[in-house]
């Protein structure tokens, strides 16, 4: 099986309602996906017809503080009701709640071995609830230096190691490309090391964070790689639009299609 390709309904064509979103990236053969879902009109999503791939899995909390996991399972089972409704397979975390402008609620990226103990058992409780309810939550890895500084778990390696610890099928990474290559590079043989651990790849170019092409990455050699190495899940395009939405799309079809 080949990958196949979606796109973030929170960065396209943000001229449109969010439904005209959703329908526009759907009728361009792409899936779709989502960041909270609570201030969302979930059944009207639904009613769209499109293929929902990720969506986020929790509202707030965090892997590491007593209040904060209670709270993260808490609206992570309120995400796994909201997901049976447009069917999403796919939840998504970080290492902490973010804020509306995308920043660390719990800043503190120096953790202690106590707070990597505290966060695989919360992850595992997380996994258990996904297994449950037959869906994956995923981890995403994210970046200090541009769009989210002072995350804990911030970096590939860490979202890796914590999957690995963790030992379920219902937690995987969500393998945030962008983020990777402000945060750590080296993507090929990151994808090779990392692929029996995700569960989704994202991609955006550097920098910016628009769509492939637009940067320094070369997204021809990921997808070749991609191909290669046998990934069959979903790749998609987490990033703004340089300029025309339908245009990133084109660009991002045609530069990570496999072959």
């Amino acid at each position: 099986m080949k990958y196949q390709l979606g796109a973030s309904a929170e960065m396209l064509f943000l001229e449109l309602p969010f439904i005209e979103r959703v329908n526009r990236i759907k009728d361009e053969g792409f899936l779709v996906e989502i960041w909270n879902w609570a201030n969302k009109d979930l059944d009207a999503l639904a009613k769209t017809g499109a293929t929902f791939s990720s969506m986020t899995g929790y509202l707030t909390g965090d892997l590491i503080t007593d209040d904060g996991a209670e709270e993260l399972i808490r609206t992570a089972k309120l995400s796994l009701q909201a997901a049976e409704v447009i069917d999403s397979p796919r939840l998504n975390l970080h290492g902490t709640g973010l804020d509306e402008n995308g920043q660390a609620i719990r800043q503190g990226t120096e953790v202690a071995p106590g707070d990597w103990a505290k966060a695989v058992d919360t992850l595992k409780r997380i996994a258990e609830l996904g297994e449950a309810a037959g869906r994956v939550f995923t981890l995403e890895n994210l970046n200090l230096a541009v769009d989210h500084p002072g995350t804990p778990f911030a970096k590939a390696a860490d979202t890796m190691e914590l999957v690995k610890r963790v030992k379920s099928d219902h937690l995987k990474m969500n393998l945030d490309l962008y983020h990777a290559q402000i945060g750590e590079g080296n993507l090929v043989e990151l994808v090779r090391e990392a692929l029996p651990y995700i569960g989704e790849i994202q991609v955006a170019d550097v920098p910016g964070r628009c769509e492939p092409g637009t940067g320094e990455i070369y997204y021809p050699r990921i997808a070749a790689e991609l191909e290669s190495i046998g990934y069959a899940g979903v790749v998609a395009l987490e990033g703004w639009a340089q300029a025309d939405s339908s245009h990133a799309l084109a660009e991002f079809r045609r530069l990570l299609t496999p072959q």
